[in-house]
């Protein structure tokens, strides 16, 4: 007999949330701007913005993308901005003009970063000037009218914002030189805006908030489509889950996990800025030295992470230096959390490293484990409130307890489908309106769950996405390349690395040059870090290249 499972966590928290407690995400910031006025509300490099000024400085925006640019509700606007206090002004700007945010990771090439404008249709993008020659490249071929640039330091405050940008610039040579002659600076337009003119849309909590890409199979990346009920309802699900062990209006979260990224957007930016929370904003967490220098500043009480970000923190000489007696929350995603890595967090901090788990697709928070547990136990935890999780096979059938099968999901933080793409959106919504996640696992008899594989050929890399056909279709663009297969290799750091298999059609192809190519038109995180050039690779009786025989 299978089984649907909802919560069984039964230290408080509710199976069932009112998922339209709030209409719209402005709501939800109304309140609390309303609550906590004075309160800190995001902190970067020394400076603060209270949760009152930044109602002022998003209603600015929010006027000025209606009257200055002539935006209308629904008109998409991308960001693309690592995580500084410029960011959560725009973003709340843009929601609370009834706008679709379109989050874009700052470190895409010009490739990607043409895709997702153009198949966004954005009309406009506030944009940090490190990034501003990678749009240089492809401005010219997108819809985009309006470019607002900004630097690092713009909202740092005189004279630190003059020393932050010149250092960036000249010492550390960190912003390529580039020349957009339409665009304008975010900063002098924001403050050229009159906030009194500013017209409340009225916006339907089914209205789109969000076109937040995720990669795909095709190797096409998607905009998964969450609307306003999507996100207010998963900030809830989260909050109901957690608040036992935060306290309204006393909390301090360390965010180095970027903004953009739907797990830090929905659980720090949201999901703690209705508790009147503090951000405290980690513009480059790989700068390991920094990030411990400022965590030594603050009695936080809260942290979101990856693995490789923990482990990394840990492996740092000074990390146990840190006073953690405020520490009363650790939340994991974005990967799976080793048990090496979650029992020394344990041991160094006195918190349990609690793992979550979820998807872009939904919101993104699935399910949690038990805050009150006193050991990491390897598994991702019970649906959360007004969450159904279920076990299927290939065809569709739920399977028993303990069966091995996909993960599928439903519940009021679902996307709404894949932006322009129904055909895609058929293919991982079944008919009784469960998400297919893709992730193969199992059940166990109280209702937790585990991944054991991943039925997709997702690559995982430090909790961000890789998808083995857009590497093979960058590879095999290579005039010196046949064909090409990419496959995940387990990594203790990042959880997975890209490995691919090279079929040469040119013998004088080497590693270093085709590193180099993938280097131009793969961000980071998806360059390959190892190459096998093989004579041939195995394939399926109609010709489909075998990952899983090259992964074995």
């Amino acid at each position: 007999m299978e089984k649907v499972w909802q919560s069984s966590y039964e230290s408080g928290v509710p199976n069932e949330i009112d998922a339209d407690e709030y209409k719209n995400i402005p709501e939800v910031l109304k309140k609390s701007f309303e609550t906590y006025p004075d309160h800190a509300a995001f902190h970067c490099m020394g400076k603060t913005f209270t949760y009152s000024e930044l109602e002022i400085l998003s209603r600015k925006f929010a006027s000025y993308l209606q009257n200055n640019l002539g935006l209308q509700k629904g008109d998409r606007v991308a960001l693309m901005m690592p995580n500084i206090l410029q960011y959560p002004v725009a973003l709340f700007g843009v929601l609370r003009a009834g706008m679709v945010a379109v989050n874009v990771n700052p470190l895409y090439t010009a490739r990607e970063l043409e895709h997702q404008l153009n198949d966004s249709e954005s009309q406009a993008i506030v944009i940090f000037d490190g990034s501003c020659k990678t749009l240089q490249e492809v401005l010219h071929n997108t819809k985009v009218k309006h470019v607002l640039t900004t630097r690092i330091g713009d909202f740092l405050g005189f004279p630190k914002s003059t020393i932050v940008n010149f250092v960036i610039q000249n010492v550390k040579k960190l912003v390529p030189a580039w020349s957009i002659p339409t665009s304008k600076c975010f900063k002098a337009e924001l403050f050229s805006a009159n906030e009194a003119n500013f017209k409340e849309p009225d916006i339907d909590s089914e209205d789109l908030a969000f076109l937040q890409y995720t990669g795909g199979t095709t190797g096409v990346s998607k905009g998964a489509e969450l609307t306003n009920r999507n996100i207010c309802a998963n900030l809830i699900q989260a909050k109901a889950w957690v608040q036992k062990k935060l306290v309204p209006g006393k909390e301090i979260v360390m965010t180095p996990l970027p903004l953009y990224h739907i797990f830090s957007l929905t659980a720090n930016c949201f999901m703690f800025s209705t508790l009147g929370a503090c951000n405290v904003l980690i513009t480059n967490p790989r700068d390991l030295d920094g990030f411990i220098k400022e965590m030594k500043k603050w009695k936080f009480t809260a942290f979101t992470g990856v693995n490789t970000l923990f482990n990394g923190l840990l492996n740092h000489p000074e990390f146990k230096n840190i006073d953690f007696s405020s520490l009363r929350l650790t939340l994991g995603g974005g990967m799976a959390v080793q048990k090496a890595v979650a029992d020394q967090w344990k041991s160094v901090t006195k918190v349990t490293l609690i793992e979550a788990y979820g998807l872009t697709e939904t919101s993104p928070a699935a399910s949690i484990n038990p805050l009150d547990m006193p050991e990491h136990n390897g598994m991702i935890g019970l649906p959360i409130s007004s969450t159904e999780l279920i076990i299927k096979d290939d065809e569709g059938n739920n399977l028993a307890q303990g069966s091995e099968g996909e993960i599928c999901i439903k519940g009021p933080q679902v996307m709404r489908g894949y932006w322009n793409r129904p055909d895609e959106t058929a293919k991982v919504m079944t008919p009784d309106g469960f998400f297919r996640t893709g992730d193969i696992g199992i059940m166990d008899e109280k209702g937790y769950f585990k991944i054991v594989d991943r039925k997709k050929d997702m690559i995982l890399v430090s909790g961000f996405n890789v998808y083995p056909n857009e590497i093979e279709e960058v590879i095999c663009s290579h005039p010196k390349v046949f064909e090409s297969a990419a496959v995940g290799v387990k990594d203790e750091r990042s959880g997975e690395l890209v490995k691919v298999f090279v079929v040469k059609k040119d013998d004088s192809l080497t590693e270093a040059e085709l590193k180099a190519y993938c280097k131009e038109n793969l961000t980071g995180y998806k360059v390959p870090k190892f190459y096998e050039f093989r004579k041939d690779l195995p394939k399926s009786n109609v010709g489909k290249i075998l990952r899983k025989e090259l992964r074995d």
